[in-house]
């Protein structure tokens, strides 16, 4: 099959090209900051030409767009876009800026920046900045249902059905939605797939996709995720060296991909078969024709650019070569490209004697006068492609910047929200990333939930150097996301206990509140929160937000009883607490009324009350596996850890959630749950790796046991890393000529091979060499 070449070049905005749209072969839509919708119609195939014409002139900036087909009213179909002003605009596509719209759907809150058609045109799916989706009735031309539950901006949605949606938030989730169980506008999502990072984009995938997947995802970690609807992931596509920013399908059953790497990327089965570079920052929106193939993008640059396999729709060779130069011109800033040794580059003489070894790979080069130049390779063209020069960027080149009367080696412009101007961000190469983000929150009275955003973008922006010294994995927003890194050429056996403490606390008590006053109104005052208990939990929160100990036994016990006594369906957030205050040395040496410790209260409250017919609820059982890690944080914790009974209910617990007897696993695809038994592995490895017969030699089996269903049936690499970090220190313990040890050698292997990062595939080849 042939590359893509460029078709046609569009030039008209004034701004980011942010979303486009291919209604039909003569016809395209695109999206702008420069608060225009235009329409594109083809006025020559060959050589290819488009007329443009502004369908609407808006006063902020359109962000998404979709077209509606061709009705005896609207022959050419109707254009519904969006941005943030959060109205939704529906006009003609032959429409004109001064004609009024023929509807504005007004219900978001903040800017829309996803809207998609179903596939059946009953419905359209909006997602918005203010956490909320919304399904839109288009004979009504009212919102039908709302679509709730999440805990950041909803950056995409993909309806599979009249019934069945899916969104992607900025909370790490994709949520699978049921329109049939709506209730009074609302609906809660039916099931929650976990992610490693922020879902910027999802597609459906090609029927007949060797991977067997449904859907595909695409992330901040410059990853694409192939997933079953029920929360398996079935690969991943890795290439870009950014954010990605837009999926979409071809009629081929490939899938096309682009984003912050300037790139778009094509992608047949696993493996990226063509990547197209543009003269341009970011690539944000990516588009196909189904009836041609041919794709088309919206970029940073303000261009819009048309590329197709057809010979005959191909751009004339001046305008060919007019973009190449384009490219080859670029500059690239030097933090994008990472760390840079001038000295160690090869010159021009390595393009024509070696060749890459797969499409897009990068290679640096030294040109005679000194500069730096970039180059991917082709395996269409087999050749290097000059993609741009090499630049250093603000405080790269050694120099000090001067930032309100102090000196820094960086100060960067960080645009955190569209629409409002970017923010100065000082750093020095001396300070800890996290600290610097922490205050940069701070000073721009930002939301908590941008830290691990920040900091990742420091530490991404500054070539790799050493930052300020830290005492271990920085806390993002979710600990349960933060990996697991090495700080030397040996990992194993792991030293450190690991904990699960960051918690976002308002939700955590207004969902308590909320329940406790549902159990008032319906007459169950035996276990409902009176005023005197109201104000110890209003307490215990200060003490909390504060990172103050916690002391107050009044408080745990109130917390255990929530988790206890509440209604099944009712113990999330109670259990959320807990795990909050397991760290605490009150909180290990509490004991129940029955004289249970905090291990056995965690487990009885996920495992205990749960509706006939049903299996234990993922995120209960998650809360308990974090109420057991955090324990390990105080020196009574682990004592209290280092119990055999406790020892024994918790890696019963652990095996009970794996399945290893039978029974069904509870939350096998759900990510946070199983970061959660990782870590709870981890730290029992370690307890038996330290204090020596503190676990038992069965337990030490029976936990084994568990890893080794861990590592055949996960796919995620955090996951795997996490299990081969616990199997590798409980080795050296149990023995490497045990035959528990030697059997866990197969699985240790094949979870190095289907890892998908270098850190896996070092992690087991360490476990393995503990073997020999």
């Amino acid at each position: 099959m042939s590359d893509f070449k460029l078709s046609a070049q569009l030039a008209g905005h004034d701004a980011d090209v942010r979303d486009v749209y291919f209604p039909s072969p003569d016809l395209l839509l695109s999206a702008s900051r420069d608060h225009t919708v235009r329409a594109w119609s083809r006025t020559s195939t060959s050589p290819p030409a488009f007329d443009p014409h502004i369908v609407t002139q808006g006063s902020e900036f359109i962000n998404s767009l979709v077209c509606l087909p061709s009705s005896p009213e609207f022959p050419k179909g109707l254009v519904v876009s969006a941005g943030t002003d959060a109205i939704i605009d529906v006009r003609s596509v032959a429409a004109n800026p001064s004609d009024n719209a023929e509807r504005l759907l007004i219900g978001h809150a903040q800017n829309v920046c996803a809207l998609a058609i179903s596939p059946g045109g009953k419905y359209m799916v909006s997602g918005s900045w203010d956490k909320t989706a919304r399904v839109w009735n288009l004979q009504k031309w009212e919102t039908e249902v709302v679509l709730s539950g999440h805990d950041g901006a909803v950056w995409d949605v993909l309806p599979l059905s009249e019934t069945l949606v899916l969104t992607a938030c900025a909370d790490k989730n994709i949520r699978v939605f049921d329109l049939k169980k709506a209730a009074a506008g609302q609906v809660e999502p039916r099931s929650t797939i976990y992610t490693p990072d922020v879902v910027r984009a999802l597609c459906e995938m090609p029927k007949g996709h060797p991977s067997g997947a449904d859907v595909a995802s695409a992330s901040n970690d410059g990853v694409i995720r192939l997933w079953k609807i029920n929360g398996q992931q079935m690969g991943e596509l890795r290439g870009h060296d950014s954010f990605i920013y837009s999926l979409a399908t071809l009629p081929t059953g490939e899938l096309v991909s682009s984003g912050e790497d300037r790139t778009v990327r094509i992608w047949r089965g696993s493996d990226c078969v063509q990547t197209i570079t543009h003269p341009a920052i970011s690539v944000w929106s990516v588009a196909a024709d189904p009836a041609t193939g041919d794709i088309v993008s919206g970029a940073s640059d303000g261009v819009i650019r048309v590329f197709s396999r057809d010979a005959k729709r191909v751009a004339s060779p001046e305008t060919l070569a007019h973009f190449d130069e384009s490219v080859k011109s670029s500059s690239i800033p030097q933090q994008q490209m990472g760390g840079i040794n001038k000295e160690k580059l090869p010159g021009p003489e390595f393009l024509t004697s070696k060749s890459g070894t797969k499409e897009g790979q990068v290679q640096m080069i030294k040109e005679n006068d000194g500069s730096v130049t970039a180059h991917t390779w082709s395996s269409g063209q087999q050749q290097w492609i000059n993609v741009g020069t090499v630049v250093d960027a603000v405080g790269s080149s050694g120099k000090k910047v001067e930032y309100n009367g102090q000196s820094y080696d960086f100060v960067f412009d960080v645009a955190i929200e569209e629409g409002q101007p970017s923010l100065k961000l000082p750093f020095n190469l001396s300070e800890n990333p996290y600290a610097r983000a922490q205050k940069f929150i701070d000073d721009n009275e930002l939301s908590q939930n941008f830290l691990d955003q920040v900091a990742q973008f420091i530490i991404s922006n500054t070539e790799g150097a050493t930052l300020g010294e830290t005492s271990g994995p920085p806390p993002g927003p979710d600990s349960s996301a933060t990996e697991v890194r090495s700080s030397g050429p040996r990992i194993l056996p792991l030293r450190d206990y690991l904990y699960i403490t960051n918690a976002k606390y308002e939700p955590i008590f207004n969902k308590i509140l909320s329940v406790n006053s549902a159990l008032v109104a319906a007459g169950r005052k035996d276990i409902a929160l009176n005023p005197s208990s109201q104000n110890a939990l209003n307490t215990l929160k200060q003490t909390l937000e504060s990172n103050s100990p916690v002391r107050d036994e009044l408080a745990i016990s109130l917390i255990v009883m929530m988790c206890t006594q509440w209604d099944y369906s009712d113990r999330v957030a109670p259990l959320d607490l807990l795990r909050c205050v397991a760290a605490s040395p009150t909180s290990a040496r509490f004991r129940s009324a029955g004289d249970s410790s905090p291990v056995q209260l965690a487990i009885s409250a996920a495992l205990e009350g749960v509706p006939e017919g049903s299996q234990p609820n993922e995120n209960c059982t998650m809360m308990a596996l974090r109420t057991i890690a955090n324990l390990f944080k105080s020196t009574d914790g682990r004592k209290l850890l280092a119990q055999p009974s406790e020892t024994s209910a918790a890696i019963t617990f652990v095996g009970r959630i794996v399945g290893n007897r039978g029974q069904p696993a509870i939350g096998p695809f759900n990510r946070n749950l199983l970061v959660a038994l990782t870590t709870v592995a981890i730290n029992y490895a370690n307890l038996a790796s330290k204090q020596l017969g503190s676990v038992s030699t069965d337990n030490q089996v029976r936990l084994l046991s568990s890893l080794a269903l861990v590592l055949q049936k996960q796919n995620d690499s955090e996951v795997l890393y996490r299990a081969l970090v616990a199997v590798g220190t409980l080795i050296p313990v149990i023995g490497k000529a045990a035959p528990e040890a030697r059997s866990m050698s197969s699985a240790i292997t094949g979870a190095g091979e289907k890892g998908g990062e270098d850190r896996v595939k070092t992690i087991a080849d360490e476990c393995l060499a503990l073997l020999k």
